[in-house]
């Protein structure tokens, strides 16, 4: 597991940051995204959907393949990566949760304020005014997307789709984070998406020269720049990982 010397740096840090992608939720049986094209909707490709175009075009089309993908995440269950992480938010001073994921799965398992960079599938905004849309506001007959009940627009999944910009006060929060961490752990993440891959190359360079830690089953353009790149599952890992951080600090 951690070496001891890597293990005393965790243990006396103030401010964590915990950086999740797309393998943590694998892990709990959420399909990864270009993984998740199956049955009905096999001969589709996921990057040709999930475009503000493509919704323009065929908004029954995406909106029904969202409510495909939303059914998928509410039948999985947090794992045991994620209630660690809630774990480790009670062992140190100040954790950060970043996660390119849009399950909620972090929230679902207990962990407090979350920064989802690319949104949530669970939440529902209106295309023209951009606004968030509690689900008891509308109706979703399954035949067309439903609509705005303040300007009759089309109301769209809470996601960030292709050719978006991640919303910009999460963005600069997990900056902030970054740049002001003591240690940072990429869990379950390729490091190819940008500007999440950046994150923890700027936790690296701040003034504190942030600890880091990568928790993933194959090697990731990260790997070379971490302190430790621990080989495997999130689900195995970190449940260890946070034992060691009790023990340490008794």
């Amino acid at each position: 597991m951690l070496p001891q010397a890597l293990l005393a740096r965790l243990s006396l840090a103030k401010h964590v940051v915990a950086l999740t992608g797309a393998g943590i939720s694998a892990e709990s049986g959420v399909p990864t995204f270009r993984d998740a094209q199956s049955g009905l909707w096999a001969r589709y490709k996921a990057e040709e959907l999930a475009t503000p175009e493509a919704f323009l075009q065929n908004p029954r089309l995406v909106w029904n393949w969202y409510a495909w993908r939303r059914s998928l995440t509410q039948k999985a269950a947090p794992n045991a990566g994620h209630l660690a992480l809630v774990r480790l938010q009670e062992l140190v001073p100040n954790l950060t949760l970043i996660t390119q994921n849009v399950d909620g799965l972090h929230t679902r398992a207990g962990s407090r304020d979350v920064l989802e960079l690319h949104g949530n599938i669970e939440t529902t905004l209106c295309f023209d005014e951009g606004t968030r849309v509690p689900a008891g506001e509308y109706t979703d007959d399954g035949r067309e997307p439903p609509r705005c009940p303040r300007c009759g627009g089309l109301l769209r999944p809470g996601v960030v789709w292709f050719g978006e910009s991640l919303p910009q006060a999460t963005l600069e929060r997990a900056e902030r984070a970054a740049a002001t961490c003591d240690a940072l752990l990429s869990i379950g993440t390729s490091s190819l998406v940008h500007p999440a891959a950046s994150l923890p190359v700027s936790a690296k360079a701040n003034r504190r020269g942030a600890l880091l830690i990568e928790v993933n089953p194959s090697p990731t353009p990260l790997t070379p720049l971490v302190d430790a790149a621990l080989t495997g599952r999130a689900g195995d890992l970190l449940p260890q990982l946070v034992q060691q951080l009790e023990a340490i600090r008794g």
